[in-house]
């Protein structure tokens, strides 16, 4: 059983958004498209509460794309996005979200951001997805949507390293990619057995 997972296609990180990706809505007709080939889709949505510790507004003396050290780890800092409740957290309008079996918002934990599908950035914090689809009997996942770099690549290692057969549809994805990220992301990806296509 195979699974298609889209991964943030949210207004936030469209053209026009609070941390658009180059390129993010031109998915989204494709995606739509794809659905009706696999068992199940699954969206994910980032679903952060207003003042959340990842924004660098909350951090004094520091910009987007700075990093810090959290409890966690280290974390990159962002603009303010996907805020609760907030236009920039739906997802993009031409998305097809009738046809998802299952919805997963992340990041709406205060302290902790979420870039994985399937846990919190402490790499402990479970999201639920994983019982979901061992469920389901879903073996099989492809994964697409944004970025590319980041939650793609995250939710696309955890999956692999979980035991799922993973792939990510690179042309139906979008990466932010700075400072080398992409290349990294990819990188990781492959060492993690993740199928690249």
């Amino acid at each position: 059983m195979h699974a298609l997972i889209v991964i943030d296609v949210q207004n936030d990180f469209c053209p026009g958004g609070a941390l658009a990706v180059a390129g993010g809505d031109e998915v989204v007709e494709p995606i739509n498209a794809l659905m009706g080939a696999f068992d199940a889709v699954i969206l994910t949505q980032d679903w952060h509460p207003a003042g959340h510790s990842s924004f660098a507004s909350q951090h004094p003396g520091k910009v987007p794309l700075d990093r810090v050290d959290m409890p966690y780890g280290p974390q990159v800092l962002w603009p303010d996005h996907c805020i609760q409740g907030a236009a920039g957290a739906d997802f993009h309008p031409g998305l097809n979200t009738n046809r998802a079996d299952l919805v997963i918002r992340k990041g709406f934990r205060p302290t902790i951001d979420s870039y994985s599908a399937f846990y919190e950035n402490d790499h402990a914090t479970l999201t639920g997805l994983e019982g979901y689809l061992q469920s389901r009997g879903l073996t099989t996942l492809t994964l697409v949507g944004l970025a590319t770099d980041f939650c793609v690549a995250f939710s696309a290692i955890d999956a692999a390293t979980r035991g799922f057969d993973v792939r990510v549809n690179e042309a139906l994805c979008r990466g932010i990619d700075f400072d080398g990220s992409l290349t990294a992301a990819r990188q990781r990806m492959n060492e993690a057995g993740v199928t690249l296509s």
